[in-house]
């Protein structure tokens, strides 16, 4: 199983210079990729910049969103042009992670509507591979750049409903757990492999997952002050998720443990803090 670790792009307060070094950091650490998870209503960087400002400072790792809320970007082919721009310059690295999303105030700051997401990101998926396959949609022709990849950048998609599952098979290349227990991702898993054979794909699909994680004296703390006010929202489950964050090297090896059993490919530990020795104790950690 891969280890990748992610930017401390949602950790309020992260300077941009700490993203880039951080990035070199952990090319350099050997981990598999770097994650980014996002919202709109926060004080986060996008995504897509994010990883752009990590490809231009690495050569290897993977550039992964863990997840994009795709419906959010509602003009697809100018999406479609940022991935393949993006994968391009970097490489070919780009590994399109996207979900629904499930927080209103990101679809209300966007004039979006909450319901249909699934339907939506069904029509998107499907015209961003006609663009990235060359398609000509005026008189300059394609909307390029093409990707390095050929079809596009690899897609995971998230979810954890039969129709998601089903997406996964249709559209996508691989599936994405955001959170939850290994005994959670196997069952998923044995979804998304079931929906894969009725699907007559071959092989079978690519999964990942996230773990949040804070190594160091203060980890617990750290974790919960990031962790309940990111997903305060949530209530109680908010609670939840910072209690199963792992905030000590034998948690951090007992989940990656764990995933690999479960049947995870590439493991995401998720960053609650952005200090720079984060990188490396994990890295002791796991790597």
């Amino acid at each position: 199983m891969d280890i990748g670790i992610g930017l401390p792009n949602t950790v309020p307060g992260t300077e941009g210079r700490t993203l880039l070094d951080w990035a070199k950091n952990a090319e350099e650490a050997g981990f598999s990729t770097l994650g980014t998870i996002g919202r709109l209503v926060y004080p986060n960087y996008e995504e897509l910049i994010a990883l752009s400002a990590a490809a231009a400072v690495t050569s290897r790792i993977r550039l992964t969103t863990s997840v994009l809320l795709a419906p959010l970007y509602a003009n697809t082919a100018l999406f479609a042009k940022q991935a393949a721009s993006l994968d391009r310059l970097s490489g070919g690295r780009l590994v399109l992670g996207l979900g629904l999303g499930g927080r209103d105030d990101d679809f209300t700051a966007s004039a979006l509507p909450t319901t249909g997401k699934g339907r939506r990101l069904d029509q998107q998926l499907t015209e961003m591979k006609r663009i990235w396959a060359g398609e000509s949609y005026g008189y300059a022709g394609a909307i390029g750049p093409e990707p390095v990849r050929p079809g596009g950048p690899e897609l995971i998609l998230g979810g954890a409903a039969e129709a998601s599952f089903r997406r996964v098979a249709l559209l996508g290349d691989g599936w994405f757990m955001g959170g939850g227990t290994p005994d959670m991702f196997a069952a998923g898993a044995a979804a998304v492999d079931k929906a894969w054979a009725e699907a007559g794909r071959p092989g079978k699909a690519r999964k990942l997952s996230l773990a949040y994680f804070a190594l160091g004296p203060d980890a617990r703390n750290q974790a919960d002050n990031y962790l309940l006010h990111y997903y305060g929202w949530l209530g109680d489950v908010a609670r939840q998720i910072a209690a199963g964050a792992a905030v000590s090297t034998e948690m951090v090896k007992g989940y990656a443990d764990a995933f690999a059993s479960a049947g995870c490919d590439e493991l995401i530990f998720v960053p609650t803090t952005a200090a720079p020795d984060q990188i490396g104790l994990l890295a002791s950690a796991v790597l």
